[in-house]
C-alpha cells in the first residue's frame, strides 16, 4: 500500500510539473503573440495614416489649409455640421434678403473682358437702305447716332521677306585720276543672330516666347509657323534656340550669375528632369535634375537662374555656388549641408507639411505652432529686416523654442507618419532656428518652389529634353524668362533686343557693357518695361 501511495505521489508530480511547464510555454506563447499584436496594430496604424494621406491627395483638398489657419486659431464649433451651414434669419431679414436679391439680379451685369486703352479704333457706320420719308418722298436727314456694342477684332500675324542690300559707292573723279586709287564705299548689313539662317530677331524671339513663356512645345509650333508662311520643323526649331541660347543668351545669364554669387542670402530648390541622351550612359528613364536660384528682394533686383544637371548630387550645387559665402535657405535634403562658409537654413513650410500628413490629435498641436509663427510673418511682412528681426527674438522665439521641447519630449516612435514628422523636426533644429536672427531671412523656401513652378509646367507640355545641350539652353531661357518677369519687363521685347544689339556689340572684348541689358538697368527698362 505504502508503495502504491508513493507511486501516485511521483506521478502526481510529475504531472503538476508537466502542467508548470505548458502553463510558462503559454505565457510565453502569449508574450510573443502580444508583441505580435503590437507590431501589427502599430503597422495598421501607420498603413491606416498612409491610407487617409493617399486619400486626401486623390480627393481631398490641394491646398495645404487647415483650421488652425482661420484668425486668431478660432476653430468654429459646427464647422463639420451641414445643419448649421447657413445662418437663420427673422422675417423681416428674409424679406430684406429677397429685395436685395431682386435688385442684384435687375443691376447692369458687370463686364469681365475688356480692350486695353490706347487700341485702335476702326469705325463702321450701318446706314438705312433708302433716306426717302415712306409718306412724302422728301429728303430725310440725320437726327443722331448711336454706338450699339464693341467688338475685339484679331488681325492674324503676317510674316515678310526681308532682303538685305548692301549699296556700293565709288567716286568718278578719283577714278578718273590716273595717280590717284578710286576710293569705295559700302553699306554694311549688321549681323544677324544666327550666320545663314532665314531666322530673323523677331523670329528666334518669338520660338522662344511660345515656349518659356506660353509653354507651346516646338512640334506644336511648327505648324503655326506654316501658317503664317515660314516652312520649317521641329528639329530646326530646336537648332534655333540652342545657338540663340548659347551664342546670345548665355553671356547674360553668366552675368546675372555674377551678380547672384554677390548676394549673402539665396533660396534654392530641384525638381525631376528628363533627359534622353545622356553622357552618363545612364537610360534616357532615369531622372535628370532642374536646379533653381532665387536671390531675395531685400538684396537688390531679383534674379532667378536655372541649373541642368543629370544628377541631385551635392557636387552639382558646390559646382554652381563655387566660392560663394552666405546663407541658403533650402528643404530638408541632405545635399544642402557641412558645405564651408554657407549656413544652411530649413524651410517650415516642409515641417509644417510632415505634421499635417500625420493626421491626429498631436499632428494637429504640430500644425498649430506652425500656423502660430507664420501668423506673425504676416504681421512683420512689411517690416525692415532689423525690425523684423526684434520682433521675431521677442515673440517667434518662444513658440520655436516650445514647440522643439515639446517634440523633444513627445515619446513619437515607429514608423507612423507622426514619428516621421518629429525626426524631420529634430534633425533640423539649427537651421529652423536660422530666421530668428536674420530679418532678411524667410521664414520657408516657398519663393524658390514658386520659381521652379514654370519649369514644371513647362515638364508636363515639352516632355523631356532630347540632348543635354537642348536642357542647357532650356535652364537659360527659363532663367531670362522669369528674371525678366520678375522685373517687370516684356520678355519677347528683351530676346528681340537682345538678339538684334548683342551680334553687333564686342560683348567678348568688354563684357561691362552687358550691365546695359541687365533686365533692371534704365536702358532695358525703358526701352522694354511693361
Amino acid at each position: 500500500m505504502a508503495n502504491d501511495s508513493s507511486t501516485n505521489e511521483s506521478q502526481s508530480e510529475k504531472l503538476i510539473r508537466l502542467l508548470e511547464d505548458q502553463l510558462v510555454h503559454s505565457n510565453q506563447q502569449n508574450k510573443e503573440l502580444t508583441k505580435k499584436l503590437d507590431q501589427a496594430l502599430k503597422q495598421i496604424e501607420s498603413l491606416t495614416q498612409q491610407l487617409q494621406h493617399v486619400t486626401k491627395l486623390l480627393y481631398g483638398s490641394k491646398t495645404e489649409k487647415s483650421k488652425y489657419n482661420k484668425p486668431d486659431g478660432q476653430v468654429s464649433l459646427f464647422e463639420d455640421d451641414p445643419s448649421f451651414s447657413e445662418t437663420e434669419h427673422t422675417e423681416e431679414q428674409s424679406q430684406q434678403m429677397i429685395s436685395y436679391t431682386v435688385v442684384r439680379k435687375i443691376q447692369k451685369k458687370k463686364r469681365n473682358d475688356s480692350l486695353r486703352n490706347g487700341m485702335e479704333v476702326e469705325t463702321i457706320h450701318h446706314y438705312p437702305e433708302h433716306t426717302l420719308c415712306d409718306c412724302c418722298q422728301g429728303q430725310m436727314i440725320e437726327i443722331g447716332s448711336t454706338i450699339v456694342r464693341e467688338e475685339a477684332e484679331f488681325i492674324p500675324a503676317r510674316m515678310k521677306k526681308l532682303q538685305h542690300i548692301e549699296h556700293a559707292y565709288e567716286c568718278k573723279i578719283c577714278k578718273s585720276d590716273a595717280f590717284q586709287k578710286a576710293q569705295i564705299k559700302r553699306g554694311k548689313v549688321p549681323q544677324p543672330p544666327i550666320q545663314r539662317s532665314i531666322a530673323s530677331p523677331s523670329v528666334l524671339a518669338k520660338v522662344i516666347y511660345d515656349k518659356f513663356a506660353q509653354y507651346l512645345p516646338l512640334y506644336r509650333q511648327v505648324k503655326e509657323w506654316e501658317r503664317a508662311g515660314l516652312n520649317t520643323n521641329d528639329k530646326n526649331l530646336s537648332n534655333w534656340v540652342i545657338r540663340a541660347s548659347h551664342d546670345w543668351l548665355l553671356p547674360i545669364y553668366e552675368r546675372m550669375k555674377s551678380f547672384m554669387m554677390a548676394k549673402s542670402i539665396l533660396h534654392i530648390d530641384e525638381t525631376y528632369a528628363q533627359i534622353i541622351n545622356r553622357s552618363d550612359g545612364k537610360s534616357g528613364q532615369s531622372n535628370a535634375y532642374n536646379w533653381v536660384y532665387r536671390s531675395v528682394p531685400s538684396q537688390g533686383p531679383p534674379i532667378i537662374l536655372f541649373q541642368s544637371s543629370l544628377s541631385r548630387a551635392r557636387s552639382v550645387l558646390e559646382s554652381f555656388i563655387e566660392d560663394y559665402s552666405g546663407t541658403i535657405v533650402c528643404d530638408g535634403y541632405s545635399a544642402y549641408d557641412k558645405i564651408d562658409g554657407i549656413t544652411f537654413a530649413n524651410c517650415w513650410a516642409h515641417v509644417r507639411r510632415y505634421w499635417l500628413k500625420a493626421d491626429s490629435k498631436n499632428g494637429q498641436i504640430g500644425v498649430k505652432y506652425c500656423d502660430d509663427l507664420y501668423r506673425l510673418e504676416r504681421q512683420f511682412k512689411s517690416l525692415s529686416p532689423s525690425k523684423r528681426r526684434k520682433k521675431r527674438q521677442k515673440l517667434s522665439k518662444p513658440i520655436v523654442k516650445k514647440f522643439l521641447d515639446w517634440v523633444e519630449t513627445s515619446p513619437f516612435f515607429g514608423k507612423n507618419a507622426l514619428a516621421k514628422a518629429a525626426e524631420y523636426t529634430l534633425n533640423r533644429v539649427n537651421g529652423l532656428k536660422a530666421f530668428l536672427y536674420d530679418g532678411r531671412i524667410e521664414i520657408d523656401n516657398n519663393p524658390a518652389e514658386n520659381a521652379i513652378r514654370p519649369n514644371v509646367i513647362g515638364r508636363k507640355n515639352w516632355l523631356f529634353s532630347v540632348s543635354e545641350a537642348g536642357a542647357k539652353s532650356n535652364a537659360i531661357c527659363l532663367s531670362i524668362a522669369e528674371t525678366t518677369k520678375a522685373n517687370g519687363v516684356d520678355f519677347y521685347q528683351y530676346l528681340v533686343k537682345l538678339l538684334t544689339d548683342l551680334p553687333n556689340l564686342d560683348i567678348h572684348q568688354n563684357p561691362e557693357i552687358l550691365n546695359q541689358y541687365m533686365p533692371w538697368s534704365k536702358h532695358i527698362q525703358g526701352a522694354c518695361g511693361k
